[in-house]
């Protein structure tokens, strides 16, 4: 679990007049500071006068000490928008606001994003055209790219918080609803508006944080789908030039090779989230039931409550900075964890099989650049990070190895026609436990489950349609 699960760093906004700007304020947490996102624990990086004394470590000080009435209105001002909002558990504007100031900073090595050109666009979407034409060879599935995009950072943080919002908010309505408990049953009658100004803090907590994470992520990832879950539009194969390029910098392999070999991993994660119908939800809510488990730690918000002290706000972003979630022990939860991972390792194993058989003939760099992509999604890339983070979820294909190995002797055993039919449906796929002996699952009678949907429709028929209804609450 990561050990900022929250935080009140809102990024400086990036100086409108270049290498000037960064001048004039040499300790306001700019570029140069050793906090990316900030000092001030408020979020008023980007307010006059913040860089003076103390300006940076405690913003209260620095704005009752040195700032002028109209700097002073303006403070307050973004304070009360952060403490008047009224939506959903998360501030989903205070996010994407965060996240793309974020990708303006640039990453560490100093790259700055950049709008996509003509030919960058052009040979995304060639080399998709070309995956996709050598993964027909390999699987059964058809194409599941209607369209080829190549994706600024920025872009890809407007594509995808669609989905980080379906996968965070179950978690952040925990918190929310958490931050009103904290206070004692005879005083949350009376405490109506504090109830409410913590919980649109909690709001913005988790707006500036999921900001932070979503914005970090965009400046690493090289498509729409690394970290195994689908982010972006359905049918929408994406990749992000700028990153492919930093990605494939010092691995010695010709950035034509790179990019198609990314290309066939995006192709192919579409191709089974667009014909597998069932996937996209069973792995979202793979996530959310793992998120239901997690209890918070009500003893630290408490305590990161009891600390709301204008004079020294560090106090709370400390204590939050601690963690708050905590994985129950309990048999439901564990299940849960093992179903996320095991769905996880099977797509991702799938897509390295699959992958590797149409490269491996055609790319002379296939071995190298499947060891690199193993290593950093075994090694807890930015995807780990980013769900560690949020939601105290390590989004993890542990097993990846072994999911890979038990596809290709399905693909020997079976071929690729009886290897790509256990999609059809979730309770065909291998178990936990089938991956710790491969051997035995590829070479066990396998169910034709196409058999058995027949049957239970045509009983459905008999009982008029009530079986129907309650097998779907069974799948569901």
């Amino acid at each position: 679990m990561s050990d900022t699960p929250f935080g009140f760093g809102l990024p400086p906004e990036e100086p409108e007049n270049g290498d000037e700007g960064k001048k004039k304020d040499p300790a306001g947490g700019g570029q140069g500071s050793g906090n990316p996102f900030g000092a001030n624990p408020f979020g008023f990086g980007g307010l006059p006068g913040m860089g003076g004394p103390g300006g940076a470590d405690n913003p209260f000080a620095a704005m009752f000490g040195s700032l002028n009435p109209n700097d002073l209105g303006a403070a307050f001002q973004q304070l009360g928008q952060m403490l008047s909002y009224e939506g959903g558990p998360v501030n989903w504007d205070m996010a994407k606001q965060i996240a793309r100031q974020v990708v303006a900073q640039g990453t560490a090595d100093g790259t700055k994003d950049a709008s996509v050109g003509p030919a960058e666009k052009s040979a995304v979407e060639e080399a998709v055209r070309l995956a996709d034409l050598w993964l027909d060879g390999v699987t059964s599935l058809p194409s599941g790219a209607s369209t080829a995009v190549a994706w600024s950072r920025a872009e890809w943080v407007e594509a995808t918080l669609p989905a980080w919002q379906q996968l965070v908010d179950p978690v952040a309505e925990r918190v929310g609803a958490a931050m009103g408990d904290v206070l004692p049953e005879e005083m949350q009658a009376m405490a109506g508006p504090l109830i409410g100004m913590m919980r649109s803090m909690g709001g913005a907590m988790f707006g500036q944080q999921i900001g932070q994470a979503v914005g970090a992520l965009a400046g690493e990832v090289v498509g729409s789908t690394d970290v195994g879950l689908p982010l972006g539009p359905e049918g929408r194969a994406a990749l992000l030039p700028l990153n492919v390029e930093a990605f494939g910098k010092d691995l010695g392999v010709p950035s034509d090779e790179v990019r198609l070999y990314l290309a066939l991993r995006e192709a192919a994660h579409q191709r089974l989230f667009a014909h597998v119908p069932w996937l996209r939800a069973h792995l979202f809510g793979a996530v959310e039931g793992y998120a239901r488990g997690i209890k918070v730690d009500t003893s630290k918000l408490e305590e990161a409550v009891g600390q709301l002290d204008p004079t020294h706000p560090e106090q709370l972003q400390e204590a939050l900075q601690q963690g708050m979630f905590q994985p129950e022990d309990t048999p439901e939860q564990k299940a849960a964890l093992a179903r996320l991972e095991t769905a996880l390792a099977l797509v991702e194993g799938w897509v390295d099989a699959v992958v590797h058989e149409a490269a491996k003939s055609r790319l002379t760099s296939a071995d190298a650049l499947r060891e690199t992509l193993r290593r950093r999604r075994a090694s807890g890339g930015p995807a780990e990070q980013t769900f560690a983070t949020l939601i105290g979820l390590e989004l993890r294909p542990r097993r990846l190895r072994d999911a890979a190995r038990l596809w290709a002797s399905l693909t020997d055993a079976r071929g690729v026609d009886g290897r790509d039919g256990l999609w059809e449906h979730p309770d065909m796929l291998p178990t936990a436990t089938d991956l710790d002996d491969p051997d035995g699952f590829v070479h066990r009678e396998h169910l034709d489950f196409s058999e058995l949907d027949k049957m239970l429709g045509e009983a459905a028929k008999g009982d008029g349609g009530k079986g129907d209804a309650e097998d779907g609450d069974d799948k569901a």
